[in-house]
């Protein structure tokens, strides 16, 4: 690993841990019934979205699945906007109507947000073509699931990508889990980063867990993807604590199996291993902490106070 200066340790930190307590405090609003539907937590997951959103320009577009609030805070859309959002709200980022797992926010090159299992690939595929057809310089960044890999649209779009040397990095957030199903039970070989191979798309494997091999292996793909040589496949192995959404129990794996990821590999921890090391006194830490909590209450408040959308509401911003 190379060496990071402390702004930039603190940033990594800060961005991450936003997402870490953002999702805690979504957890608490569904559980008291402000937050309807299928939620999904991103909590474990937050170096795959930080270091992949460090090395996305103003020109690339992002589109992921329905794990998506980490993401689209890292686009740089307010927290106010995508907690407003998860109650229902007309101050949401979709105006209320997205809800958790159909944010979209074009302003920000964010694409979504999809509750179809491997919709991000087709529809990131297409992403790609336009940026290539319109020559703009930029790539796209198309995030699925280890379950989504299985999906028949993947291997398509993968052919699709291949053959027109479309500009797109497909990240495999591995996590371990297709809602409850183990890699292991639902993949033949448990090495994802080679599914592209059959259509001459190379891939690669990386730490989903340390935010600094993120970074690392993001910069080397983009730069493939970047300089004119198609498509590439990057598998991030990474692992999430909560349930699949927040209706799911995981009973399907042991207590332990999750406080043995937590205890050593859990991202946040890392960070703060490497900030200590780099002499950041932990009052800094401290205070870091407190804006990120000041700042995730505060879109748990506004989103409170924000009014429910009028009937009126529901068809607005549609296609006919």
């Amino acid at each position: 690993m190379k060496n990071y200066p402390n702004e930039m340790l603190k940033k990594l930190f800060k961005r991450m841990y936003l997402i870490r307590y953002f999702e805690e405090q979504a957890a608490v609003l569904y559980q008291k019934g402000h937050i309807a539907g299928f939620c999904h937590l991103y909590i474990g997951e937050e170096a795959v979205a930080e270091g992949v959103s460090e090395n996305v320009t103003a020109k690339d577009s992002i589109i992921t699945s329905y794990r998506d609030h980490g993401h689209i805070i890292l686009a740089g859309v307010e927290p106010r906007k995508v907690m407003a959002e998860l109650t229902g709200r007309i101050g949401g980022i979709s105006k209320g109507k997205g809800g958790s797992m159909h944010m979209f926010s074009k302003e920000h090159n964010f694409y979504g947000g999809h509750g179809i299992v491997g919709a991000s690939t087709p529809i990131g595929t297409g992403l790609a073509f336009a940026h290539k057809y319109r020559e703009d310089g930029g790539i796209c960044f198309a995030f699925i699931g280890d379950g989504a890999v299985n999906q028949g649209q993947v291997y398509e779009s993968f052919n699709m990508a291949s053959l027109w040397e479309l500009p797109i990095l497909y990240v495999i957030e591995n996590n371990h889990y297709a809602l409850g199903t183990a890699i292991k039970r639902g993949c033949a070989t448990t090495n994802l980063s080679i599914r592209g191979s059959g259509f001459d798309i190379p891939g690669k494997q990386a730490d989903g867990m340390n935010v600094f091999a993120v970074l690392e292996a993001v910069k080397e793909c983009a730069e493939y993807v970047r300089n004119g040589n198609g498509p590439m496949i990057l598998e991030l192995d990474t692992y999430r604590y909560r349930g699949h959404s927040m209706s799911d129990p995981a009973k399907y794996r042991t207590r332990e199996e999750v406080e043995k990821v937590k205890e050593t590999r859990d991202p946040i921890k890392t960070i703060k291993i490497e900030m200590q090391k780099a002499g950041i006194p932990e009052s800094e830490i401290d205070t870091i902490e407190r804006e990120v909590i000041a700042i995730v209450d505060d879109a748990a408040d506004f989103a409170l106070k924000s009014p429910i959308p009028e009937d009126s509401e529901l068809y607005t911003d549609m296609l006919i």
